[in-house]
């Protein structure tokens, strides 16, 4: 049996480390904490509604530099009160603008952090897609 830091989600049967896939590093798991804290919404998590940036329901929010800095401010706060030991260096928006069809309906959030007592950078990738 493998020893592993955390499962891997979602959920995967693993041949090396048993019934789950499990996370071998700091810097995966830091990173999977950080999505999930994005991705939670709040209300969603039993015992603390606080929790969670909730990042599908600006979904419909107007695709504009105030909305980005609603996002921004969310993902900080969020991080500093339930994810301590990482700090966002920076938060990004693209869209894919070449593509007219998917133009304003598809967003690629990137966050830049580091791990404090690690010294170490990386990169949080999420997609956001509205339904055309």
């Amino acid at each position: 049996m493998s020893l592993g830091l955390s499962v891997r989600l979602p959920l995967e049967v693993s041949p090396v480390a048993g019934p789950y896939g499990l996370i071998q590093n700091y810097v995966e798991m830091a990173t999977q904490n950080l999505k999930m804290l994005v991705l939670t919404n709040p209300g969603e998590r039993m015992m603390d509604p606080a929790f969670g940036v909730g990042l599908m329901s600006y979904a419909f929010e107007p695709n504009n530099v105030s909305t980005y800095m609603d996002i921004t401010t969310a993902i900080q706060q969020q991080t500093q009160k339930y994810l301590n030991y990482i700090t966002i260096e920076d938060v990004k928006f693209s869209t894919p603008e070449d593509s007219p069809d998917l133009f304003p309906h598809d967003i690629m959030v990137s966050i830049l952090f580091s791990i404090v007592s690690l010294n170490q950078s990386s990169v949080l990738e999420i997609q956001v897609n509205r339904p055309i």
